[in-house]
């Protein structure tokens, strides 16, 4: 599934072009009086909701004693939304055991790391891993396709709800047997195995499979290798439950495809979801905004990779919030400006359908202080009339469903496991932060107005001009082989600090640093320099450097130094480098920096590149960076949405060919957008 055009499928009856622009919400009615279903249908007709997720915490009342069904609720429900035009993607329900299950077989509950047994009272209580768990859970899903198969309501399977969110790392002995059987399937042999994770360091030699176990809690670092392929092995094991209910499923219900909802987002790291692609009809996700001034850079990062994940198809937007969450420190509400904005960055990053959770702010349980919808305030609140108003600037924009994200000149790579080995325990400094200098790299790209597509590490990058690659710490051989393609063959390569250091076993390359990419920059490292907080460098350019430093020791002759240390110890020591491979009678480029630059410091490294690389100029309509360009191109043209990064008005200077598209004009030949607002252009050919 999902691997081509061909087998990519849509919401049920909705085809991959222009239709209706999906738009809802989770729809938890069994919190509330039955009075209440008909006045939130009505308050949904008048929004323009036409989709919603139904049943996904509701496994205790659909199933109140082991085999006693109880659908009447869930049918009613169902022919309410039905008649009303409102379609329902249908959970599952298997994500939050009933208590009857945990009291039957305490054996389902996940323990974790230290092996304290995580019980009943929240959700996502059981193992990825567990039989007992799995045969409940399939029949719980057969019971659901069996009953719903013909239902017309039902336009899209819902399966589970954000895999391994809180139980992705279990430590019991069912994780222990089958973190055994997948190792077996990775390696074969123990040799091959004790080879991999380096097990002559501290005696951890394996002589019987059995003898292995997770990394569970230790007296002081557990080993390296271990570590990795556990988070692997977690993240293929939640996999592996997605797989089997979506095969109960797709033998029931062919014609119904079939998603779950990732979490493609900042504080979501473990789980390798590139991998997952093939194994849903269509790309769901889940993003929460981060709080603060880099949240809406924040927000296009996510989304961008999200749609690239799609593989630039139309992806769901499952869940995000129409104000407030509830589960961070502090939970601000969106500004003025700011849902509308939100909703369409992720539009214009492909998504074909906007959806929140939840309908209803909940007025009790875990969740109560997360908006809703339908905030407590009821629908006499700003957050409901800036509901209504998105459903109608979503009805205006249905020519663009079906349209797919248009590829970018530059590529930013993002790699999972280089997230997760990157901030490994017993590293030089723990101040580094993968996904930090990723998003502080796309920042600095937006800031100079260059278009990006963030793309998974696997992507073919033979149709980009330049790729930047942040900290890709994790580089195994043939990853090596496909960079070093891509120069050869006129690619510009940026990439920075800790980068190329290790394998895919979490080995160190040898030789010097930065190891895999050693002899394609044409520099080496002997030695990491990391920085105590409150300690800075200074380079020739004027940048500040902090947390992070590295001494280049070695620059071979056709290597030119762009940047150098002053002062202290690394005085007058190359910061960046760049070579280029025209003496193989190429034209492409391999640059590398050294230290930790930040944001202006990564602007202006590109801005000095862009002096011979037409692929970094900037776009005319990202009006010095206060506008995120993003594209999505149908057969018959274009469609422009032009976010504002500030919070002030912005002109933007468009073509004619755009104007007759813009949703708000200045003068003749400019489109005034409001201070986080989007514009969208349409344009022909």
């Amino acid at each position: 599934m999902a691997t081509d055009d061909t087998t990519y499928r849509w919401v049920k009856d909705g085809a991959l072009g222009p239709g209706r622009m999906r738009y809802g919400a989770d729809y938890n009615p069994e919190q509330w009086p039955r009075e209440v279903w008909d006045e939130d249908v009505r308050l949904m007709r008048e929004a323009g909701v036409n989709i919603v997720s139904l049943g996904i915490f509701s496994w205790a009342l659909l199933e109140p004693r082991p085999g006693q069904w109880d659908f009447g609720w869930l049918d009613e429900v169902i022919e309410l939304l039905h008649t009303n035009g409102i379609d329902v993607d249908l959970a599952t329900a298997t994500a939050s055991p009933p208590p009857w299950l945990a009291k039957l077989h305490p054996e389902i509950l996940p323990q974790a790391i230290d092996g304290t047994t995580l019980w009943p009272g929240a959700r996502q209580h059981w193992r990825p891993t567990s039989p007992v768990f799995r045969e409940y859970a399939l029949r719980l899903t057969r019971a659901l396709a069996e009953r719903y198969a013909d239902h017309p309501a039902v336009v899209a399977w819902h399966i589970s709800n954000e895999l391994g969110c809180h139980n992705l790392y279990d430590f019991s002995d069912d994780a222990a047997r089958a973190f055994r059987v997948w190792l077996q399937e990775r390696y074969s042999t123990l040799d091959a195995l004790n080879e991999a994770w380096g097990t002559a360091f501290w005696s951890q030699h394996y002589e019987e499979w059995d003898e292995i176990l997770p990394p569970r809690a230790a007296p002081t670092q557990r080993n390296p290798g271990q570590q990795l392929d556990f988070e692997r092995f977690s993240s293929d094991a939640v996999r592996d439950h997605l797989r089997a209910e979506n095969a109960v499923l797709a033998e029931v219900t062919p014609g119904i495809p079939r998603t779950t909802n990732f979490m493609v987002a900042q504080n979501v790291r473990d789980i390798d979801y590139p991998s997952w692609v093939g194994d849903v009809d269509f790309v769901s996700n889940d993003h929460y905004l981060r709080p603060g001034e880099l949240g809406r850079d924040d927000l296009s990062f996510w989304s961008n990779l999200t749609g690239n994940i799609a593989g630039g198809r139309p992806w769901f937007l499952m869940e995000h919030a129409p104000s407030a969450v509830n589960w961070r420190a502090v939970n601000p509400p969106k500004r003025p400006g700011e849902l509308v904005r939100d909703a369409l960055t992720h539009v214009g990053h492909g998504a074909d359908a906007v959806c929140y959770f939840q309908w209803r702010q909940s007025r009790a349980g875990g969740e109560r202080y997360h908006s809703g919808m339908v905030p407590h305030a009821g629908a006499e609140s700003r957050v409901f009339r800036d509901v209504v108003d998105l459903g109608s600037q979503l009805r205006d924009l249905a020519p663009v469903t079906g349209s797919r994200r248009e590829r970018a000149r530059v590529a930013l790579v993002f790699d999972y496991e280089s997230w997760w080995v990157s901030g490994r325990d017993s590293h030089p400094s723990e101040s580094p932060a993968y996904d930090d200098e990723t998003l502080l790299w796309y920042r600095a790209l937006l800031d100079l107005g260059v278009r990006v597509d963030v793309v998974p590490v696997a992507t073919d990058l033979a149709g980009y001009e330049v790729v930047v690659a942040p900290m890709l710490h994790v580089i195994p051989a043939a990853l090596r082989e496909r960079l070093t393609a891509f120069v050869a063959a006129g690619g510009h390569l940026v990439t920075t600090y800790f980068s190329g250091v290790v394998d895919e076993n979490d080995r160190v390359w040898l030789g010097g640093y930065p190891g895999a990419l050693r002899d394609l920059l044409g520099i080496t490292i002997e030695e990491f320099v990391p920085m105590l907080p409150g300690e800075t460098a200074s380079l020739a350019s004027g940048a500040v450097v902090r947390d992070w430093s590295e001494r280049i020791a070695r620059v071979e002759p056709d290597v030119d130094v762009l940047d150098a240390y002053v002062g202290g110890d690394l005085e007058g020591a190359p910061a960046v480098t760049r070579r280029r491979s025209g003496r193989d009678g190429g034209a492409g480029s391999a640059t590398y920096v050294s230290a930790a630059i930040g944001r202006a410091g990564a602007a202006d490294v590109m801005r000095r590149l862009a002096g011979d690389i037409p692929a970094l100029a900037a776009d005319p309509l990202a009006a010095d960076g206060d506008i995120d360009v993003i594209v999505r191109r149908h057969e018959d043209g274009r469609y422009v949405f032009l976010a504002n990064r500030t919070d002030a008005e912005v002109a933007v200077t468009v073509p004619g060919d755009l104007l007759a598209g813009a949703a708000e004009r200045g003068a003749s030949d400019a489109v005034t957008i409001a201070p986080r607002g989007v514009a969208v252009l349409a344009q022909e050919g």
